[in-house]
């Protein structure tokens, strides 16, 4: 697979960039800056970009069905209406845990949406994976951990993929049509010198995509957990990877400033920029967010 070299195409500067997602009624990226509060959309034909502030820390954006947006800010989940830049909640998540935010979400082929928590302080195993549909939040029973990341849904819809951050570890559960899971199975696992597994994609191919924090680079997966592919960054912390464009052969990445020092700011001054390289295999289209009871 040919596979092009990352080039920052916007400068974004973010602290925690993350959560891209490629929203085709516009033919623009949209993410979000955890740690600046600010939620973003990229429109690569006119290398424009616009921001919102968020009143809360923004885990995560996805295009809705209804044609708006949804955003995962600490403490719930929420409708987003950039023309007015207003939030409206539509759940709490983890109103009894003031110390967890949202980090990272996906939807599956329902539109069903599937987000994780995690402890703030990045200290305990707080954070945890769960669905949302129907209007209601749901806890599939996966074991706790300080950082999840993901999931992500293979494109078979069969499989769950999702991230043990600081234990630097892949998990793979079966997806019933349901959206019960099946029991973990470990995928894929990181070194102790490689960096930390942060957000997972798929492909059409059905391999799984990592950005490695700290690590200098994004992976790819065989569906059987052979590691086949490495994209090395010209920065540290690979947060994300979202396929784009109309032929979903762009890859867009999200990078972090976030935890360096002074000295390593100046050596990586596109810390914090968004990304992208082309690829020969794409990406899977998003299937817009749900986020009413049927």
């Amino acid at each position: 697979m040919a596979i092009g070299e990352p080039a920052s195409v916007v400068a974004v500067g973010a602290l925690l960039g993350e959560g891209p997602v490629w929203n085709p009624r516009e033919s623009a990226l949209w993410f979000v800056d955890i740690k600046g509060y600010r939620i973003h959309r990229f429109d690569p034909a006119a290398g424009a970009l616009d921001s919102w502030d968020a009143p809360a820390q923004p885990g995560w954006v996805l295009p809705a069905e209804d044609g708006g947006f949804v955003v995962g800010l600490q403490g719930g989940i929420h409708r987003f209406d950039p023309a007015t830049g207003a939030f409206t909640a539509i759940a709490p998540v983890e109103a009894d845990r003031p110390g967890n935010r949202l980090n990272d979400a996906c939807t599956d082929g329902q539109g069903r949406i599937w987000l994780g928590s995690m402890d703030d302080a990045e200290e305990a195993d707080t954070g945890r994976i769960y669905r949302f549909e129907n209007g209601r939040l749901v806890d599939p029973g996966l074991p706790p951990v300080c950082i999840t990341n993901g999931p992500a849904i293979s494109p078979d819809g069969r499989t769950l993929y999702h991230v043990d951050t600081l234990g630097r570890r892949v998990w793979a559960c079966a997806l019933a049509q349901d959206g019960r899971l099946g029991a973990p199975r470990l995928f894929a696992e990181i070194g102790d010198r490689e960096g930390y597994p942060d957000g997972p994609t798929v492909d059409s191919e059905g391999h799984v995509w990592i950005g490695l924090f700290a690590g200098w680079a994004a992976r790819r997966y065989a569906p059987d957990g052979a590691l086949v592919e490495t994209v090395h960054f010209p920065v540290a912390n690979v947060t994300k990877l979202a396929f784009g464009g109309d032929d979903l052969k762009t890859v867009y990445a999200t990078t972090a400033a976030k935890g360096l020092s002074a000295d390593e700011r100046e050596r990586q001054p596109l810390a914090g920029n968004l990304f992208s390289f082309r690829v020969d295999v794409p990406g899977v289209p998003v299937t817009p967010a749900r986020t009413e009871a049927a």
